[in-house]
């Protein structure tokens, strides 16, 4: 290298020529500018993240609106003794919230241990377990496995960011972002770990439908998580992390292997010794588990016909009282944690359960009833459905007498799988198929405390009970009420308003409705002639209470239906171009377009057996929250119907017809008893509506299919329960006479006019009531005025002094509880094209079986032709 002066100044020259200099300036500039940028690329960026940040918090729940407490807590259904008779609960609400002080230590330990070691130390976010879970994802290819997420976190979760599930990449980045933020936002402000722990297990999936440790708990144990071991937590606290995977009844292995890491991190954090470690391990804790399992699967967890009314009535109630659309109001019953006090009598219902469930009170031969649904997919791949009327209808192209009651089961499914084969012939499979056996013939039963309002027990049909929320028989089925429909539809408003009495006699003729069809009186094939009131309830008498309606006007008869609480009767209607009404004659012999419940019968003759007044049904006294406080109450709905006087009247008519009257089968030992039978023409439908000074009762009986009734105990034997329940619920009860009203006298009148006798007249001794009694003397006997005999009785007499004939002289044939002595099918009619005279006669004849349930037929399996007449 030269280091001379001319070389040194050569050197010189060319550093500071002009344009070494220039290239210098344009350098510098170069990296000035770069650096600048990135400056400004930084603060661009700076601020864009601040604000994408700030914007992610700011869409952030309000931590002022933010809700931490678990949703969707079970319902729970008491009866009238405070014993739990249900649980309800919708998918996700299986959960019953208790307070930290009622979860063990080791189990909140436990939990704390594999979920969030450092929960008692973090402000809501671990920032070593996010350090820690990013270091580990990136170490292992970027497969970020191990989460980092406090109890906190969690919680928000679960009650805030419900829809985490199917939220995208994107989301999940905001979300877990607004998570974080909302964490340490909660724990400043509640200030208390103990609280976010406790809604934290309160609010987890422990599999199994259990939510929260409660559920847990009785699920897994059957019993109280406070009861809980040391093992039993760990079982627990491991299911949280995956509940389908670690669910210890379904896979216990993969819970074992959970179980001892929880174990193990107890013991490292030191919430357990060496000794309380090796302890566990060795408990046999699973095999207790499925102990508690199989004892669970053979409990059958199908609501009783008592809680499927209940369940409606409360949506209802949650409607109209709460303005509550109807899914909040399923959401609130089924998962709104609410308690429900019912008026259930456990004692009544297990004597109606158990008198049912002897097949000794049904007749020798019971028959099967078939409901069925069938699904398959063809060959192309498209589905078709087949309901039971569309199985009908094949078998009926072979034998038009086909229905679906059977024999046997075993007989039934030899038709489905007939039915099956050939739906299926061109290759065609199954996809599903539902069907359900059910004893035929079928009866219902309701029993209310007339005071109260209180149903305490129902009965919707006989056999066992598949399904919740199934056909309910005494509640949710019409029929056609036959005779027992003269007692609220005629003779209440008759002698309520209308100035008559049980004296009032009506010449037992023969008589027409108004379109020219004759009335028939089925029990005697004839007419008895002079007939009091009394007497026509007694041995039901169709003329006298036809002629009785004409009287008081069949609209006076319908309003008092209403009154009465009957919500299936129609003022009028029109289907197909047919108007249907009743507003009718037939009103009186329960011909009716649609029919009616046995719960609303029930209700109606609680009425009377109350002195008149009505109670709506109650199937519920009040409801409390979750808190404990009263949600609904349910108050009674009373309405008068009539006074004292009627009620005292018609009950001592009604006494008569189980004494010597249409239902002498129903008498109990030593107590009064009153009611009225009924029994449609064509035998489809029997009825016993009654009561004591206690409870009122009513029985139906019946096939589903509305097939007529076969003559012995199948006429009989809803008698027979009605009797065997009423007899032992009143066993240590004190007989007691139904108290009179002041209202009430009893005198002596002609038994041929109803009128203060005469000297020659025949006499029978009635109750009135006082503004009723007659104040004219009867003149069609001799004139001489009537001294009574100085031994004569002071009750009414047990049978009038002229007793109706047949056509032969002699008296009507005592039936015993609805069962002629004629053939039903070798007496006149009044619908010469069916077997009920019930046709309205001032509208077209009623189509046989409409299908909907605004249409003039039963909604569910039942009721016959509209109109169903009387056959006693």
């Amino acid at each position: 290298m030269n280091f001379g002066k001319r070389a040194t100044d050569k050197k010189r020259n060319s550093l500071s020529s002009r344009s070494t200099m220039m290239g210098k300036k344009a350098h510098v500039s170069f990296i000035r500018i770069i650096f600048i940028s990135l400056i400004a690329i930084m603060v661009i960026g700076g601020c864009v993240g601040f604000g994408a940040f700030k914007g992610l918090l700011d869409n952030a729940p309000d931590i002022e609106d933010v809700n931490i407490m678990p949703i969707g807590s079970a319902t729970f259904v008491y009866d009238s003794d405070g014993n739990q008779l249900q649980k309800l609960t919708a998918p996700n609400s299986n959960r019953m919230p208790v307070t930290i002080d009622k979860i063990p230590l080791d189990l909140q330990h436990a939990v704390v241990a594999i979920e969030d070691e450092r929960f008692y130390e973090h402000n809501g976010i671990d920032l070593r377990g996010i350090v820690r879970a990013g270091v580990k994802g990136i170490t292992s290819g970027f497969h970020f496995s191990e989460g980092a997420s406090t109890i906190t976190q969690q919680l928000l979760k679960n009650n805030v960011f419900k829809d985490w599930t199917n939220e995208s990449v994107v989301e999940r980045f905001k979300r877990k972002f607004q998570e974080q933020y909302l964490a340490i936002q909660l724990e400043k402000q509640l200030k208390d770990k103990d609280k976010i722990l406790e809604s934290y297990l309160n609010t987890i999936n422990l599999g199994n439908g259990n939510y929260g440790v409660q559920a847990a708990a009785h699920g897994y144990f059957n019993k109280d998580v406070s009861e809980l071991t040391l093992s039993e937590s760990t079982v627990i606290a491991g299911i949280s992390q995956n509940p389908t995977r670690f669910n210890p009844a379904v896979n216990p292995e993969e819970n074992a292997k959970r179980r001892k890491d929880v174990l193990e991190h107890m013991l490292d954090q030191g919430y357990i010794t060496k000794e309380q470690y090796d302890e566990c391990l060795a408990d046999n804790v699973y095999d207790r588990i499925q102990a508690v399992e199989s004892e669970s699967s053979e409990e059958d967890d199908t609501y009783s016909y008592f809680i499927d009314e209940l369940t409606r009535q409360v949506i209802d109630d949650l409607m109209t009282q709460k303005g509550y659309s109807e899914q909040q109001a399923y959401n609130a019953l089924y998962s709104g944690g609410l308690r429900i006090y019912t008026t259930q009598d456990p004692q009544v219902q297990q004597i109606c359960d158990e008198e049912y469930g002897n097949p000794e009170n049904f007749p020798a031969g019971t028959q099967v009833g078939l409901d069925y649904a069938l699904t398959i997919a063809h060959p192309d791949g498209t589905e078709e459905n087949f309901s039971k009327e569309m199985m009908t209808s094949y078998f009926k192209e072979q034998d038009p007498n086909f229905s679906l009651l059977f024999d046997s089961q075993e007989q039934a499914e030899s038709y489905i799988e007939t039915f099956k084969a050939a739906k299926t012939e061109d290759g065609s499979t199954v996809i599903a198929e539902q069907k359900y056996f059910t004893p035929q013939p079928q009866s219902s039963m309701c029993i209310m405390d007339q005071h109260t309002g209180y149903v305490k027990a129902i009965v919707g049909g006989r056999g066992e009970k598949a399904t919740s929320l199934s056909l309910n028989r005494a509640t949710r089925t019409v029929r056609q009420p036959g005779s027992t429909f003269k007692i609220v539809s005629t003779y209440a408003p008759a002698l309520n308003e209308c100035g008559k009495t049980l004296a009032t006699v009506y010449d037992d003729e023969y008589y027409e409705y108004v379109n020219g069809k004759p009335v028939n009186n089925w029990l005697t094939g004839s007419f008895g002639g002079p007939t009091t009131i009394r007497e026509a309830i007694v041995n039901s008498v169709n003329v006298v209470a036809v002629k009785c309606i004409t009287d008081v006007t069949p609209q006076l008869a319908y309003e008092y239906l209403l009154k009465f609480g009957f919500s299936t009767i129609v003022d009028t209607m029109t289907v197909d171009g047919k108007v249907y009404s009743d507003i009718g004659q037939p009103t009186a012999l329960g011909g009716i377009t649609r029919g009616v419940s046995n719960l609303e019968l029930t209700a109606a003759y609680a009425a009377i057996a109350n002195n008149g007044t009505y109670i709506k049904p109650m199937f519920y006294t009040k409801i409390l929250d979750e808190d404990g406080n009263v949600f609904l109450d349910n108050t009674p709905e009373k309405t008068k119907v009539i006074k004292p006087s009627t009620a005292y009247l018609l009950t001592s008519a009604m006494e008569d017809v189980v004494d010597h009257g249409t239902g002498t089968r129903l008498q109990l030992n030593n107590m009064h008893v009153a009611g009225k039978t009924g029994t449609t023409e064509g035998y489809n439908d029997l009825w016993f509506a009654g009561y004591t000074p206690y409870y009122t009762c009513t029985v139906w009986s019946g096939y589903d299919d509305n097939t007529k009734l076969p003559s012995g105990d199948y006429r009989t034997y809803h008698q027979d329960l009605w009797r065997k329940v009423m007899q032992r619920l009143h066993e240590d009860k004190t007989d007691t006479d139904f108290k009179m009203p002041a209202t009430v006298e009893k005198t002596t009148v002609c038994s041929e006019t109803g009128l203060l006798p005469n000297y020659a007249c025949p006499t029978i001794t009635e109750y009135f009531e006082t503004d009723e009694i007659p104040k004219k003397r009867c003149n069609v006997h001799s004139n001489k005025v009537y001294t009574p005999p100085a031994e004569e009785s002071n009750e009414p007499s047990d049978t009038p002094t002229d007793t109706p004939t047949d056509n032969n002289g002699n008296p009507p044939t005592d039936n015993n509880g609805g069962t002629p002595t004629d053939n039903p099918d070798d007496t006149p009619t009044d619908n010469p094209g069916g077997d009920t005279p019930t046709d309205n006669p001032d509208t077209p004849d009623t189509p046989d079986t409409p299908d909907n349930p605004d249409t003039p037929a039963p909604p569910e399996g039942g009721g016959e032709d509209p109109g169903g007449g009387e056959t006693e």
